[in-house]
């Protein structure tokens, strides 16, 4: 490569955009901005592919402008399956950061090999989209100076278009989480920690269980606790439970174990309005108890 040859700044762009998603993703502060969605829409549909293409076709002559981002999307459409259809067959499976990772991981690597393969040829081989040209001229209002110069200012319009709709569509329209429910149990020390499993018959202890109703709806829980299947009194305030929407209790509960054994099931189910023979969520601890010295 001549020593003139200018950085290529489209993939500049396309990792500073990846980079810029992953950002906005893990970020804590920042992963609730509408920024967020609009930028993860390019890394599903767009970026990848089109790392894959600079790879595979780093010369002018390999495709025209037009080409490349119809391939590009293309490309997307298709390895983006193809990687979540990967991951699901690993022990990270189909979630949002190793989605994120492996797609960011794919498409830098790609611009890598990109690099690369347009170092090792002649300057005047090398395909390159001039992005400060177009930025000039969009800025100045001065016509295209040809067809993929002209493609190039309607793709960025349609983008930019595409980002602001998407921005406005999240700010104007309220985007509700997935309803929920946490049901935990807290130990001696009001953490989720040391739960008393080692008993004496006779002898009782005492957990605190929690229920935070996050399900946009006034919710009424049941409960039952069984030990190896057979279920233990409980209060009454924790036999029939209603929980506004957004609250949270939490109750200490006393466990007499009614009979010995070794590593014995204690469950604490959960039971909602809709589903009495189900539990709707459950908890589980092993406990022994021995006989009285």
């Amino acid at each position: 490569m001549s020593g003139n040859q200018k950085f290529p700044s489209d993939l500049l762009l396309v990792a500073g955009l990846v980079i810029l998603t992953d950002i906005f993703v893990l970020v804590p502060v920042l992963n609730e901005s509408f920024i967020r969605t609009a930028l993860g829409l390019p890394l599903l549909l767009f970026l990848p592919g089109y790392a894959l293409i600079a790879m595979l076709f780093p010369e002018k002559s390999g495709l025209e402008g037009m080409e490349r981002i119809a391939l590009s999307i293309a490309m997307s459409v298709s390895v983006v399956p193809l990687i979540g259809l990967a991951l699901g067959h690993t022990s990270w499976g189909i979630h949002e950061v190793p989605l994120l990772i492996s797609f960011s991981t794919f498409t830098l690597t790609m611009l890598i090999i990109a690099y690369v393969r347009r170092r090792c040829l002649p300057a005047d081989r090398v395909f390159e989209v001039p992005l400060r040209t177009l930025a000039f001229t969009i800025i100045s209002g001065g016509e295209p100076k040809s067809k993929t110069e002209k493609s190039l200012r309607i793709i960025l319009a349609l983008f930019f278009l595409i980002l602001i709709g998407t921005g406005a569509y999240v700010i104007l329209v309220p985007q509700e989480k997935e309803p929920f429910t946490e049901f935990y149990i807290l130990g001696t020390n009001g953490k989720a920690s040391n739960y008393t499993t080692e008993y004496i018959q006779g002898e009782s202890g005492t957990y605190t269980i929690g229920i935070a109703n996050h399900e946009y709806k006034t919710m009424n829980y049941t409960m039952e606790v069984k030990l190896e299947n057979k279920s233990l009194p409980l209060p009454e305030n924790l036999q029939q439970i209603r929980l506004a929407d957004n609250t949270t209790l939490e109750e200490p509960l006393k466990i007499t174990p009614p009979f010995k054994g070794k590593n014995m099931k204690l469950e604490f189910l959960l039971f909602n309005e809709t589903e009495k023979n189900v539990p709707y969520k459950d908890l589980r601890l092993w406990i022994n108890v021995g006989e009285e010295v």
